[in-house]
């Protein structure tokens, strides 16, 4: 009987996988395999609040598999040499496998036609498993790829995309060795954060129905109101493909409403990014577009920064709910970055490699692209613009709900005082156990403007 293989990357799913239906549409049998891939772990992606969530992954694809007749087939080493000898051992002509937009995909990708094809083996890469519209689908003319949101954002909304393909009603896997299911430990040993979400397909598309049937319809007013925690928190499982981009736009579309528009077009800023990142590898680690900065090292502010003891309450308090949940939302996100690279001027790969340690939803194109727009070394259009985080509590956490939630030393503290608890009595002050503010914020933005060549206000 034909085989061929699906190779599983961060498509860890049975619905609408294009890799798995080609694969069942080319031969009689499939090895649906996912390498524990030693590169991955060599390059410390594979941390511990990921690694939860990755097992948990892998045992619902397993599970979902199953069901239909088959298995998943687990190597652990180089990728490459795995997919290669798991071919050779069912003799598959054919391996399939979804693009992906980093460097390290490329790479993969380029690896692995070359070792099939010295074998007589055939790679097929598929697009619209990672992302609805591939990475290089639309760009200006002349151009490789957007550097500007808006106008990719327009380009993007009117390209077609494809239809939902349903799962698989059954699969044969023919007889080949497989590892035993790893458990988070074996990933990547270590401590998790406690509060972190469950893992998988099936978990994944229970919370997309939740968030249709009802929140959906508020994102558009409560994406940014932080004590709200109004948005889809579907980001760790399109990220490691427990949920596909195509089916959740193509929900999204279908139900409509200002929500609905609001929530598509940050599903728009994730594919920018990807785009983005796949046209410049070299953006994940270096400026996308160059200031000149010439960052502090501050190592007792940044320690500050990441334990959430800033004493600016809801930059701290978007970190602790980061340290508890490896998850924390949009707002809160742009409001850490903010301040470590704008107002301490401290480098963004400093903040980026913190977050890339916690974040269940972190990956390179996402993580490090957003650091870079809010350092201003990305492609956001005002580069100098800062975030004053006494300024976005008013606005965003009004009365300090999200701040006493994550910060129990101000629990006591009512309405929005909890923002500003330096302006306390002494005697209040000191009995609350919180620290003063590592920095005043006009000292901080005048360091920053000067830094950037702008005139002080």
């Amino acid at each position: 009987m034909s085989a061929a293989v699906a190779l599983f990357t961060a498509d860890l799913r049975v619905h609408d996988n294009p890799v798995l239906r080609s694969a069942l549409a080319s031969a009689e049998q499939v090895v649906p395999l996912f390498v524990v891939d030693s590169g991955v772990a060599a390059a410390g992606f594979l941390v511990p609040n990921r690694a939860v969530f990755l097992a948990d992954a892998l045992a619902a694809l397993d599970a979902a598999l199953r069901a239909r007749g088959g298995r998943l087939v687990v190597r652990h080493g180089d990728v490459v040499e795995e997919t290669c000898r798991v071919a050779e051992e069912t003799g598959a002509p054919t391996v399939h496998v979804a693009a992906g937009p980093s460097g390290y995909a490329a790479r993969r990708e380029s690896r692995l036609r070359a070792a099939l094809g010295r074998a007589g083996r055939e790679l097929r890469v598929h697009d619209g498993v990672v992302t609805a519209v591939a990475p290089g689908a639309v760009a200006p003319s002349g151009k490789d790829h957007y550097a500007v949101f808006t106008p990719y954002f327009r380009r993007w909304q009117a390209q077609p995309v494809r239809d939902v393909l349903p799962a698989p009603r059954a699969l044969t896997v023919p007889p080949v060795r497989s590892d035993a299911l790893p458990s988070a430990a074996s990933l990547a040993p270590g401590t998790a954060s406690p509060g972190l979400p469950e893992g998988g397909e099936k978990v994944g598309r229970e919370r997309l129905r939740r968030w249709e049937a009802g929140p959906l319809d508020a994102y558009a007013r409560q994406h940014d109101d932080l004590p709200a925690d109004g948005t889809s928190r579907l980001s760790p499982y399109l990220h490691f493909g427990c949920l596909s981009p195509v089916e959740v736009l193509h929900r999204a579309r279908r139900h409509g409403g200002a929500g609905a528009d609001a929530f598509v077009r940050q599903l728009a800023w994730r594919e920018f990014h990807h785009q983005m990142l796949a046209a410049r590898p070299d953006a994940g680690r270096h400026d996308y577009r160059p200031r000149g900065d010439h960052w502090r090292h501050a190592p007792e502010e940044v320690a500050a920064w990441r334990e959430g003891r800033t004493g600016y309450p809801i930059v701290d308090a978007g970190m602790r709910q980061l340290l508890h949940e490896g998850w924390m939302p949009g707002r809160a996100r742009l409001l850490a970055a903010s301040f470590l690279t704008k107002t301490l001027y401290v480098d963004w790969r400093v903040g980026a490699a913190h977050f890339l340690d916690l974040l269940v939803d972190g990956d390179v194109a996402n993580n490090q692209l957003n650091w870079q727009w809010v350092a201003g070394t990305g492609s956001d259009t005002r580069p100098q613009r800062v975030l004053n985080p006494l300024a976005q509590a008013r606005r965003f956490d009004p009365r300090g709900d999200y701040v006493r939630r994550w910060v129990p030393e101000l629990a006591g503290i009512e309405g929005a005082a909890v923002h500003r608890p330096w302006l306390l009595p002494a005697a209040a002050r000191d009995g609350l156990g919180y620290p003063g503010p590592v920095v005043d914020l006009a000292e901080g933005l005048a360091r920053f403007r000067r830094a950037r060549g702008e005139p002080a206000p």
